[in-house]
């Protein structure tokens, strides 16, 4: 997965190891390669992405795939939605939302916030397998400026 000749970080928060390490198994059988840094809550995460001036200015020249869970221990991810979509620096960085959360109205609030894919945990392994190979085509036309 490749963005422009850049190589795409895959930026993985989720608090449940046992979640993680499978989320890791299938983006890994899916075929892609890509480093992953997985983070256990929103704080970190945000402290990565935006920086911990929370500018967005230390990224806006990497390319990023977020895997962001719903359910963290010290915050939303909903609010970390809000916040990496709402930084002029990180708002077209794809967010894929992997969540045990599968409430229409909470589903609709991501993607009215700007997510790019919901997926519901358990993870069905081949949806989520067409949906990491579809943002792989997504990263081989996304532009960033």
């Amino acid at each position: 997965m490749q963005g422009t000749g850049k190589e795409v970080t895959i930026v993985m928060i989720e608090d449940d190891e046992g979640h993680a390490r499978l989320i890791e198994k299938n983006v890994r059988r899916a075929g892609v390669n890509n480093p992953i840094l997985p983070f256990t809550d929103g704080t970190s995460a945000l402290d990565f992405i935006l920086g911990k001036d929370r500018t967005g200015e230390g990224n806006k020249s990497n390319y990023l795939l977020i895997l962001l869970d719903l359910n963290l221990p010290d915050m939303s991810g909903i609010d970390i939605l809000e916040k990496i979509k709402t930084n002029p620096h990180t708002k077209r960085l794809p967010v894929v939302i992997l969540t045990t959360t599968d409430d229409e109205g909470e589903i609709q609030r991501c993607y009215d916030l700007g997510a790019n894919v919901y997926i519901t945990k358990p993870v069905e392994y081949d949806s989520f397998a067409n949906a990491i190979r579809q943002l792989g085509l997504f990263f081989s036309v996304m532009q960033i400026p």
